[in-house]
């Protein structure tokens, strides 16, 4: 009976989605739906003259952005909503609002006030984008969750990544085009996931099926996830790790800027460094995905964690006297570490919740996560105004701790084990 819904899901399938892989296709819409996230960094430098603004406000825009994410997720979450409807519907209406309020900020934004609401409202939108897109590929590759989830995660970085790419093809382009470039793209993410629908192990596969479950994932609380030891565990390695990626991600164009990289490779200035520098996490995420397969997602990420610190830590130390080509090189590695990790704690995540708990537990650790972006952004950038490169110490503890949560409960349940 399964397999007759799975293959008649298929039939269903239409345009690009007929031709590529389920994962492949969600990858792609997560690329396209994620380039809102990232949008107003990708045109900073025009954005401050504009505006008359500082880099701290920059860094607001963005936890405005991680604020709207935050409050998205715990709706969804707490409400059941996640897995009471379809993933690939949810992704769909969000991914569409998502590009009207990115448009909205380009053109009717008239300074700080109203761009923070409108980001604010972005982040609200991606809330129903990158959580559903992890749960729709757990429902399409449920085997190979560890792997799949890195593609969808590398994707997630270059779609984070694609504004500063869009900032050096349209160099002669007015800001708000950017920007609206974004929206385009988010749209045609929604139509490929509107066109694929929701897997083999998707909760919800049809209308039937949504007002039966309604009853039973509205009534149940995501939080008892946090009592699964390996839930848990992956949880906290997750968190520590969120306090590093957003914040670096955000401070890539000033390290580049001010740590004297452009003198060893300038393509496309500043934003077409932080672009190498943000898009190599892919191929780090797609790397991690290939060796989960072989050592499993929980060592995969405590590797890619562990070297993401180190890398901080070397930069701290080597800024003022590495040579720039060095220190180019420390970046491109650090890029590609500190987004690594993040599909495998979400695979053991996801391997560790009962499966109809998947997308609310999903985006509850998201929603934590992304809680934690909102201090480490503003503190990061703002420390970054008094102490330059020096910053970086802040986001240090996060890998740090994040392995001291995660290694205890790797430790416990090892112990378990053996009695």
């Amino acid at each position: 009976m399964i397999e007759k819904t799975v293959d008649t899901a298929m039939m269903r399938r239409s345009g690009i989605a007929r031709w590529l892989a389920p994962v492949t296709v969600i990858s792609i819409a997560q690329l396209f739906g994620t380039s809102l996230w990232f949008s107003a960094n990708g045109a900073a430098s025009d954005l401050m003259r504009a505006w008359h603004v500082s880099t701290a406000d920059i860094g607001w825009l963005t936890s405005a952005v991680q604020a709207g994410f935050i409050a998205g997720t715990l709706t969804i979450a707490l409400t059941g909503a996640a897995d009471r409807f379809r993933a690939s519907a949810i992704f769909f209406a969000s991914a569409v609002a998502g590009a009207i309020f990115n448009a909205c900020f380009a053109w009717l934004a008239q300074g700080m006030g109203s761009a923070m609401v409108l980001r604010f409202c972005v982040g609200i939108c991606l809330a129903g984008i990158y959580p559903m897109g992890m749960k729709l590929v757990v429902g399409w590759a449920p085997e190979e969750a560890g792997a799949a989830l890195a593609q969808l995660v590398a994707m997630l970085t270059l779609g984070t990544d694609l504004p500063y790419l869009l900032r050096v093809a349209g160099a002669d382009l007015s800001w708000q085009w950017i920007i609206t470039g974004s929206s385009v793209l988010a749209l045609f993410g929604a139509l490929m996931v509107g066109s694929l629908g929701d897997g083999k192990d998707g909760r919800a596969t049809g209308a039937a099926s949504d007002r039966r479950n309604a009853a039973d994932s509205g009534s149940r609380s995501v939080l008892p996830a946090f009592r699964i030891k390996a839930f848990r565990t992956a949880a906290y390695g997750y968190f520590g790790h969120m306090w590093e990626l957003y914040a670096f991600w955000a401070i890539v164009p000033l390290l580049v800027s001010h740590s004297g990289v452009l003198k060893a490779i300038d393509v496309g200035g500043v934003y077409g460094v932080s672009f190498l520098v943000i898009g190599v996490g892919a191929l780090g995420c797609l790397a991690g995905g290939w060796w989960s397969r072989r050592v499993g997602s929980a060592r995969v990420a405590a590797t890619a964690l562990a070297l993401s610190g180190l890398c901080a830590v070397a930069f701290a130390f080597g800024w003022r006297s590495l040579p720039p080509v060095a220190l180019f090189v420390l970046l491109l590695v650090w890029g590609a570490a500190v987004i690594a990790d993040s599909p495998q704690f979400s695979a053991v995540s996801a391997q560790g919740c009962p499966r109809d708990l998947i997308g609310a537990a999903l985006a509850i650790q998201s929603s934590i996560g992304f809680a934690i972006t909102v201090v480490a952004i503003p503190a990061t950038t703002k420390l970054f105004e008094v102490a330059g490169l020096d910053a970086v110490w802040l986001l240090v503890p996060g890998p740090v701790l994040g392995l001291v949560g995660f290694y205890r409960g790797v430790q416990a349940r090892a112990a378990q084990r053996l009695k």
